[in-house]
């Protein structure tokens, strides 16, 4: 007679950390435990428990928290520091009841920022977080403190973006794009999850182990509204949580030696646009940063969308600063192994950081938040009689919102209560931008495969 063997769907567990953060203050453990305002208990929770679903088979963040309603964590002090005790957490985190060591790391990093962003970023009054030098510090200090600017060689870190639902085809080409960048030594950083930020970070380990490389880094960087909807990948070794959309994006452009994009829906969009509302900035003239987007054969289309996307909204100068490869990981390889070497030269003739890129301007409307509400989406200021970087700045927060009514769990509730998002504009750019979202969704860009998508916006043309 058979047995079956039953796998449970929650596991109860004690951890403790390993060289990540062994030892908290009355007053973090205070914060970490409080449910009440201005307690962080409900952020670490939510945070906790996406690094500990990675893996899972949704991108709806309100669907993973009601799955594990019942999921709780809490600190515990004891001789040696603290520890985490955690009842009803994802099973798929375990092996034969142990936590496994790179969830418990990643678990550890989730801690580890969200203590450090609350009291010195947030509480200290160190920073000003109106202005922008003061966001850029922040960001700074943010990356130092997770130890992601010790790097101490030559400028390799490639930022990888792109879709984290994609088709299989393009998954394997991210795959071997990586794999081409292993081989040359170069380091991969993306927003951590899965489809395009992982299958990079796959590729590259196979490079790094055939060319005997054993400290390739698998940089994450994600932020708690998108992290239980993306969350990390088994491959990220170097995971930051940044307080919000904008000061991670910030710290993927600051921390990058050269960028590739693969085929995306609309956060990448509102990654390339962020990205070329920076780049066409005069001040940045001369800054090197190697930009490629590519796919394999079939997602070409694809591109000449973006690309043509790109000219009739923000203009023919943004073209100027990217370039299109289709097919030819190897050659995606060698642009982003030259480019990090004028990266090098430019750095050092300009007295720069080769691990963070101070001298890169960063225009203000780049760098305050953006609160996606209703008023706030339909209020957007998409028409052309303004600057192109003006234009690019509100494409990006336009994306932005069309993300958090996607997979984030207030963007999804807002949706729920008030109906879809509503967009305005001249009817040139409406067109267009209907155009782009509808081909996203008939591609499958917008949720995962087999998921079925209602649009969370609506377009109207004034």
């Amino acid at each position: 007679m058979e047995t079956s063997i039953v796998i449970p769907e929650v596991v109860d567990a004690r951890v403790a950390p390993r060289g990540a953060l062994e030892s908290l203050s009355q007053d973090e453990i205070e914060q970490l435990l409080s449910t009440g305002q201005g307690g962080l208990y409900p952020l670490f929770r939510q945070c906790a428990l996406a690094v500990l679903n990675a893996g899972s088979d949704t991108d709806d963040a309100r669907e993973i928290f009601d799955r594990y309603r019942d999921f709780d964590i809490r600190i515990l002090r004891h001789a040696f520091g603290v520890k985490l005790e955690i009842r009803n957490a994802p099973a798929m985190a375990f092996v034969d009841g142990q936590m496994i060591q790179g969830t418990k790391e990643l678990l550890f990093a989730v801690l580890r920022d969200i203590v450090y962003t609350a009291n010195e970023i947030v509480d200290s009054g160190r920073f000003d977080l109106s202005r922008p030098q003061s966001i850029t510090n922040a960001v700074f200090h943010i990356l130092r403190n997770a130890r992601l600017l010790d790097h101490k060689s030559r400028p390799n870190l490639i930022v990888c973006w792109g879709g984290h639902s994609i088709n299989r085809e393009e998954y394997e080409y991210t795959k071997r794009v990586g794999y081409e960048l292993g081989l040359r030594g170069l380091d991969v950083c993306t927003g951590c999850g899965p489809g395009a930020m992982k299958g990079p970070m796959k590729g590259a380990t196979i490079g790094h182990a055939k060319q005997r490389i054993v400290a390739g880094r698998y940089v994450g960087l994600t932020e708690p509204g998108i992290i239980a909807a993306e969350p990390p990948n088994p491959i990220v070794n170097n995971l930051v949580i940044m307080p919000d959309i904008e000061k991670r994006l910030e710290a993927f452009v600051r921390v990058a030696h050269g960028l590739v994009v693969f085929p995306g829906g609309v956060g990448t969009a509102e990654e390339i646009f962020y990205l070329l509302g920076i780049l066409l900035d005069p001040a940045n003239a001369e800054q090197r940063f190697p930009v490629v987007l590519t796919g394999p054969r079939k997602s070409a289309a694809y591109f000449e969308k973006i690309r043509d996307f790109l000219a009739k909204t923000i203009g023919e100068a943004a073209l100027d600063r990217i370039r299109i490869v289709i097919e030819d990981q190897a050659e995606v390889a060698r642009i982003m192994d030259r480019g990090v070497d004028e990266v090098r030269d430019y750095r050092k003739k300009n007295s720069d950081s080769f691990n963070f890129n101070w001298l890169l301007r960063i225009d203000p409307e780049f760098q305050r938040p953006f609160e996606v509400t209703h008023a706030s989406m339909r209020t957007l200021r998409l028409h052309r009689e303004q600057p192109a970087h003006q234009l690019a700045a509100d494409l990006r927060r336009a994306f932005s919102g069309i993300v958090s009514g996607n997979v984030k769990e207030h963007g999804i509730r807002a949706i729920e209560r008030h109906g879809p998002f509503e967009l305005v504009g001249d009817p040139a750019i409406m067109a267009m931008l209907d155009e782009l979202l509808t081909g996203f969704v008939a591609q499958q860009r917008m949720k995962l495969p087999g998921a079925a998508y209602v649009p969370c916006y609506r377009i109207v043309r004034s």
